[in-house]
């Protein structure tokens, strides 16, 4: 593995000021931001400014983690291909790991006995052994030894230090921190034991902090720390003949970062930077130069010059790796590796791996064994053998029943291409593993498995194997698109699984293969540049309203494509250069060192997809950390150290499992149908020219369907009228920023065959299904073999030249195609025409392989919401529920659907949303807050065994009151789970005659009843009499209000089901209010609000909360909610004692206000509230007339008699008129009831919207 080995050469530097040699030196002990929150170096600034000094390498030595190591290696290794080319001598990347060292064991973790914090370390990787071992030591740190720290033992470094550097690190190191406790005899042991282990390989290390400056704020008690520890360092160094090195441990790059770095300590303690008690460092750890290096240990040259020694021992080495791929377990009924081995020479495996699928020879002799080398030489090519055999008799099985036996020749033809391919590429392995999870899944795990993503499901083998369920044929979708000899990187299937299968699927995965061979991929998040100013905006103590207006002042994408970064938007927007400009030290402070620690790693996460499966424990290749499991809390999951972008790098196998929602609405949409209608949906099954789905689509009707339910989509779908899936397919493609433009000559090409012209004849083979548009690559990929005889590797090295607009490659290609055409007869000006047609639309053009896949889940869902569409919409809403928006979306499309939407009840509902025998949507017993899956689970238990409860006290007589205890009970009450029973609400809590609420007495009585019953049973009897006991009486109790019942039910279930608290003041929503409560809200409006000569609008108080500012002036913060959503408004000073008892939780309020500049020339906005007034005073007041219009033709007795009923319910003060329009003569009759004065209620306010032959206007 070792590459090289080289002796840095140096040449002295005299200082003319003090005529002393200079010594060289190189950064042994260095942070970078992977120090995450405690480094502020970026690798690239590191390395550059290593490089400009002269230095002839650096270590990277992040606090116990590996995370930065790879982007280290890579940086490095572009910075030497520039040196080489500038004839410049490497430079030399040291890898290392600052470790802690538990104080006892890395398995003790008992906080009493400081377990939870360890011993610095500097660990560095001498050779590949060396890298190797230090992997292990950092993984088994994270994954054996966490505690609140990743920690290492004395027992795994003395186990895998074979080529390992190490260095006693700063004054929290080992040996230091006993000298400085006093503990010499604890030091001698440290000293002495890592001497034993290490030998020449252990260095004590100094360094030295002095702040000279004495206007720096700055820790000034380091540096006698320091100096303490190194005098007693050089006299052990003597005594023990150990060498000692300087290093400065660097946490950022220049002196001039101190002060960012200081604001990045205060976010990661989360301090103000005039906290006496906060951390603070020296500010001298800057990745200082040699000669800064020099000057502070003048004295110690030989300190300097030992790093260079620790250079030189480091060799040069790969830390990457060809593919890595996992052992298959093939079935011995099969055959075994051993009978490959006897069964075929090497030249036989030469010829086989080294030809074409027909046995040609395509490749000269240096450049097959080229081949087989990258392969990884003739063993290896024996198990890909094997396992290619295996997956052929695999891919036939499958072809057959799909294809018919014998075989197509087309299909026969294609399938020997793409099995060739996946073995002389080395990937049949890859392919067994991935159609064995993905069957699992499907067959034995109840999963449902999407039909395939992405350019995979252009294979046919993928097809027959079950990967996909797509027929690539069908649909002319190309396999080269996913795979082909000229691909450099891995192939990439991705899965998608339901959201409830995903992590079944990943746990049989860790079973079959090894929970230490299959880890998740780590992320990192970094500070993007809005919020590198929040961030730096808190510790600033700047306003939040200030830091909020910077970030709303950045565009999404800045002007001339310039790259999105501080510095750029800086250039581009005027309010961020007048704050980086301003007298104010806190937003010229924020704006300054936002832009440094802009780009700063900010903390891990798991990538949400990327899987690794290895044939190795993992940590053999790559180190690995642990990550918590949101999904299943406790459980921890093994993530690599190395992020997606360069794991692949490393020979590692990656793999997408993808949790896709929709899929979970299908399964849960066809459990649904099931359990209301009996019938069983195979979704794999259906008709795919279904005329009730495509009538769907041509109306429009697409909401809660996948990938065309938007406002624009259904607009172009009913413009489209879709008849035949490839339509689907088309649009799904075209429905994109840039092919969008297309999309109306697509349609008027499908409604007027006329439109539809194709330059050649020929073409219209590959064009037909779009009209003779142009849509996907694969289209041009065929058309470029069809037309020049492109070859299937020269047709997608076309579609990456014109999709990357790589030039060079495209005019090469732009030869071979004319020179192609012209051979087959084509004239020049038509094939020119229809290169530029390509070129113009290539980077649109979509992959037709993963528009097809989506378009057929999309299929599915049209086709059950088309055909049962209340248990569609119920699943629908059921993977909605933390999504009121999305709910009340749905729950109107219901409406819109003549399907009610009704609320929890103890007779009807199951888990989530479900249908009821007359089609209604009921919403699940699980979903009410404080019910609980084991409640919810105990009473349809007991429903569905032994039939619905009759009253109340037959709930309590049966139901298991364990699992339904008495917070589940309420919570069923307070939500309407029990309305059916006519017995109100607050009745549950309104005392008997004794004292006790009712609910609780309804519980004894249950229990005392059950009771009984057990012991009937258990009697010397039998039990056959029937338990009595009396019921308790129902308490009469006072009726709530209509706002205090909605609010406590939507508590529980989330949002208002059986009304809503507004529906009251619907109409003076809808007639007198011109702002919602939403763009009140939202900061960023208040500019276009300020254009309003008055803001009017209202809701309810769902929170209110009283503070003070740090001034110690009143404030408050409301959150009105109206039927569009809610939004937070703040009162201060005086303005909140004004209007603070208005504005209590529960009060239904409108208010009158303007949005004005906080000052002149301001870009700032207050808003000024003016007037509120409870919503019913508005009504009783602002509201003098309500005129009923009506249409003379439509009067009957049955509307007169319900008109009249609801009038005689509702008294009030508001005047009520009437205007009958004669629809013959057009005349129009206007009556004032002089007898009746009414309070317009919901229930009027409804039924006259329901009545196409009514209507109402106020004024």
């Amino acid at each position: 593995m070792v590459i090289s080995g080289f002796r840095s050469t140096f040449t002295p530097h005299f200082n003319q000021s003090k005529t002393t040699v200079m010594q060289d030196f190189v950064h042994l002990h260095v942070h970078t931001y992977y120090s995450i929150l405690d480094g502020q170096s970026s690798i690239e600034n590191l390395v550059e400014k290593a490089v400009a000094n002269g230095m002839k390498g650096m270590a990277i030595t992040d606090h116990g983690n590996m995370f930065g190591t790879k982007e280290f290696y890579n940086y490095c290794k572009r910075v030497n291909a520039r040196l080489k080319a500038e004839g410049k001598p490497a430079f030399k990347p040291i890898i290392g790991c600052e470790m802690y060292v538990a104080h006892r064991k890395k398995t003790d973790k008992v906080f009493e006995k400081g377990d939870r914090s360890g011993y610095h370390l500097i660990v560095l990787a001498k050779n590949y052994t060396g890298y190797k071992n230090l992997i292990k030591l950092v993984s088994r740190s994270w994954v054996d030894g966490f505690y609140m720290r990743p920690r290492t033992d004395r027992e795994d470094l003395e186990r895998f230090h074979e080529g390992l550097i190490v260095c006693s690190a700063c004054i929290a190191g080992e040996v230091p921190r006993k000298i400085l406790s006093g503990d010499m005899e604890g030091a001698r042991e440290a000293v002495e034991w890592y001497h034993r282990v290490f030998g020449e390989d252990y260095y004590l290390e100094m360094q030295r902090h002095e702040v000279k400056d004495p206007h720096v704020k700055a820790n000034r008690e380091t540096f006698p720390q320091q100096q303490r520890a190194n005098k007693v360092l050089l006299t052990l160094g003597k005594e023990y003949g150990i060498k000692v090195i300087c290093t400065n441990d660097a946490h950022f790059v220049d002196r001039e970062n101190a002060e960012a770095h200081d604001h990045l300590l205060c976010l990661s303690t989360g301090k103000d930077l005039d906290d006496p008690n906060r951390l603070i460092y020296t500010k001298q750890e800057w990745f200082k130069t040699r000669e800064e290096m020099n000057e502070v240990f003048a004295d110690q040259p030989e300190a300097l010059t030992n790093t260079l020694e620790i250079l030189d021992k480091v060799e040069v080495y790969s830390i990457d790796s060809l593919p890595i791929m996992p052992f298959f377990p093939i079935p011995e009924s099969f055959g075994t590796e051993e009978d490959i081995r006897r069964r075929y020479t090497k030249e036989q495996l030469f010829e086989e791996f080294t030809r074409d699928e027909n046995g040609n020879e395509i490749l000269s002799r240096e450049e097959a064994e080229q081949k087989i080398e990258k392969l990884g030489g003739y063993d290896k090519l024996y198990r890909i053998k094997f396992e290619a055999d295996y997956l052929a008799k695999l891919a036939y099985d499958g072809a057959k029943p799909l294809y018919g036996d014998p075989l197509p020749e087309e299909v026969a033809e294609r399938i020997k291409f793409e099995l060739h391919i996946m073995k002389t590429m080395g990937f049949p392995g890859y392919f067994l593993i991935v159609q064995d999870f993905i069957n699992s899944a499907r067959n034995n795990l109840g999963v449902l498995v999407g039909p395939g993503r992405g350019s995979a499901a252009g294979s046919v083998v993928a097809y027959c194997l079950g990967i996909t369920k797509i027929d690539p044929i069908k649909y002319d979708l190309l396999f080269e698109r996913f795979l082909n000899p000229d691909r450099i990187s891995l192939p990439d299937i991705d899965t998608d699984f339901d959201d409830d299968g995903r992590g079944k699927v990943l746990e049989w995965v860790e079973d079959k293969y090894g929970h230490d061979k299959v880890a998740h991929i780590i992320t990192y998040g970094t500070m993007a540049t809005k919020n590198s100013i929040k961030d730096v905006a808190r510790v600033e103590r700047l306003p939040l309203e200030q830091a909020n207006y910077l970030c709303k002042v950045i565009p999404d994408r800045l002007p001339d494509g310039m790259k999105m970064n501080l510095t750029n938007a800086i250039k581009a927007v005027p309010e961020l250069r007048e704050a980086e400009a301003s007298p104010d030290e806190r937003l010229s402070n924020t704006m300054k060192y936002a832009k440094m620690l802009e780009g700063t790693v900010r903390g891990t996460g798991i990538h949400a997809c990327g899987t690794i499966i290895c044939r190795d424990a993992i940590s053999d290749w790559v180190p690995v950390s642990v990550a918590e499991d949101k999904a299943d809390p406790g459980h921890k999951l093994l993530c690599t150290q190395y992020d997606g972008h360069v794991i692949e790098e490393t020979g590692l196998i990656k793999m997408d499992f993808l949790g896709l929602k929709t899929l979970s609405i299908l399964k849960e949409a066809v459990e649904n149908i099931r359990i209301s209608t009996g019938d069983v949906i195979d979704l794999d099954h259906i008709p795919i020219d279904d005329k009730l789905t495509y009538q769907l689509y041509c109306e429009g009707r697409t909401i809660g369907t996948f990938q065309f339910e938007s406002a624009g989509m259904q607009k172009y779908l009913r413009e489209l009228q879709p008849s035949v899936f490839e339509d689907l397919i088309a649009m799904n493609a075209l429905y994109r920023p840039g092919p969008m433009d297309y999309i109306p000559d697509f349609i008027a090409r499908k409604r007027d065959n006329s439109k539809i012209k194709y330059d050649l004849p020929c073409m219209e083979k590959y064009l037909k299904d779009t009209y003779g548009i142009t849509v996907y690559q694969e289209q041009v990929m065929l058309l470029s073999r069809q037309l020049a005889n492109f070859t299937r590797g020269q047709s997608d090295t076309l579609r990456k030249a014109m999709g990357k607009k790589q030039i060079d490659k495209m005019n090469h290609l732009e030869g071979l195609f004319y020179e192609g055409g012209a051979k087959n007869g084509y004239p020049k000006e038509v094939l020119s025409k229809i290169w530029e047609d390509w070129k113009k639309f290539a980077s649109y053009a979509f992959n037709k392989s993963h528009a097809t896949c989506y378009s057929w889940v999309a299929f599915q869902t049209a086709y059950l919401k088309a055909h049962y569409p209340a248990e569609y919409m119920a699943a629908v809403m059921s993977r909605n529920l933390n999504n009121i928006a999305e709910i009340t979306k749905f729950m109107d499309e219901c409406k819109a659907m003549g399907i009610s939407t009704l609320g929890p009840d103890v007779n009807e509902s199951r888990q989530k949303f479900s249908v009821n025998k007359k089609g209604e949507i009921r919403f699940g017993l699980a979903a009410i807050k404080g019910m609980g899956d084991a409640a919810a689970d105990a009473i349809i238990a007991e429903r569905d065994k032994n039939g619905p409860f009759k009253d109340v006290f037959d709930v309590v007589q049966r139901i298991n009151l364990n699992a339904v205890n008495r917070k589940a009970l309420e919570s069923l009450v307070l939500s309407g789970g029990l309305d059916s029973f006519r017995i109100a609400r607050e009745s549950f809590f309104a005392p008997d005659n004794r004292g006790n609420q009712f609910l609780d007495t309804l519980i004894r009585y249950g229990q005392l009843y059950q009771m009984e019953q057990n012991e009937a049973q258990n009697s010397l009897f039998g039990g056959t009499e029937a338990v009595e006991i009396a019921t308790p009486s129902v308490p009469s109790a006072e009726p709530w209000s209509p706002p205090e019942r909605l609010n406590r039910e939507r508590d529980l279930v989330g949002i208002y089901l059986s009304a809503h608290p507004l529906d009251d003041f619907g109409m003076i929503f809808h007639n007198l209010c011109n702002t919602a409560c939403t763009e009140v809200g939202q900061d960023g409006r208040r500019e276009e609000l300020s254009k309003r000569d008055e803001l009017i609008f209202g809701g309810i108080v769902t929170s209110n909360k009283s503070k003070f500012t740090k001034t110690g002036k009143p404030c408050g913060f409301v959150t009105l909610e109206d039927f569009e959503g809610s939004g937070e408004l703040a009162f201060f000073g005086e303005e909140w004692g004004r209007w603070q008892g208005m504005l209590i939780e529960g009060a239904i309020v409108m208010i009158r206000a303007k949005c004005v500049p906080r000052f002149r020339d301001s870009h700032l906005y207050d808003l000024r509230v003016t007037d509120i007034q409870y919503m019913q005073t508005v009504k009783e007041t602002l509201i003098e007339t309500f005129t009923i219009a009506i249409n003379s033709m439509a009067l009957d007795e049955p509307l007169v008699s319900d008109l009249v009923t609801l009038i005689n319910d509702s008294p009030g003060k508001t005047r009520l008129c009437f205007q009958i329009k004669d629809a013959e003569s057009n005349n129009v009759i206007s009556l004032r009831s002089k007898a009746k004065s009414i309070e317009i209620k919901r229930d009027l306010i409804s039924f006259i919207e329901r009545n196409p032959a009514l209507s109402y206007k106020i004024n």
